[in-house]
């Protein structure tokens, strides 16, 4: 790879003010690198706070979305194991007791013995919490597609997500 220098686009951006630091006490290194997960570190960051904002009036956070959402998106009976929620989350499965127990509390899900395990429990989406993420989904997407709309074409949000699953595909 070749040494980096910021391409068409915005003017400046922070990130680039890093690659110039680092190009005034190390011009031998290669920065693309930085500038691209810079980026994504930096987009993440601030897309996470945009849609937790758009999440609160539904009562919930991002912790709790991803586990309701998680099971709303399973399908009827909106059912899953404590294990297969964290797997599916890339948590703990202390984390997950954690979140379950908060759930729980709210009334947004119930947890019963695994009728084919008795070791085992399932987690079940309550009505309400159905709603509610049905709702705070759309209002988070439209968070996420206003920040796109705003920069990108479709065709180039489109060519970002194939080129985003590409990477994401050799370093997963």
């Amino acid at each position: 790879m070749e040494k980096h220098t910021p391409g068409p686009g915005p003017a400046h951006d922070p990130v680039d003010a890093i690659i110039d630091q680092w190009a005034a006490v190390r011009p031998d290194l290669e920065t693309l690198p930085m500038a691209v997960f810079g980026r994504i570190y930096r987009l993440a960051a601030a897309m996470r706070g945009r849609v937790e904002k758009a999440y609160a009036p539904y009562g919930m956070g991002l912790g709790e979305f991803d586990v309701l959402g998680t099971l709303r998106r399973s399908g009827e009976p909106y059912t899953l194991s404590p294990r297969e929620l964290a797997a599916t989350l890339m948590i703990t499965t202390g984390g997950m007791t954690g979140r379950l127990d908060k759930l729980e509390k709210a009334g947004l899900l119930s947890r019963s013995p695994d009728p084919n395990d008795r070791r085992g429990l399932r987690v079940t989406l309550s009505e309400h919490a159905r709603e509610l993420v049905d709702q705070a989904v759309g209002a988070g997407l439209a968070q996420q597609r206003a920040a796109l709309e705003s920069a990108l074409t479709e065709e180039e949000a489109e060519q970002l997500a194939g080129l985003l699953r590409k990477l994401l595909a050799t370093t997963a």
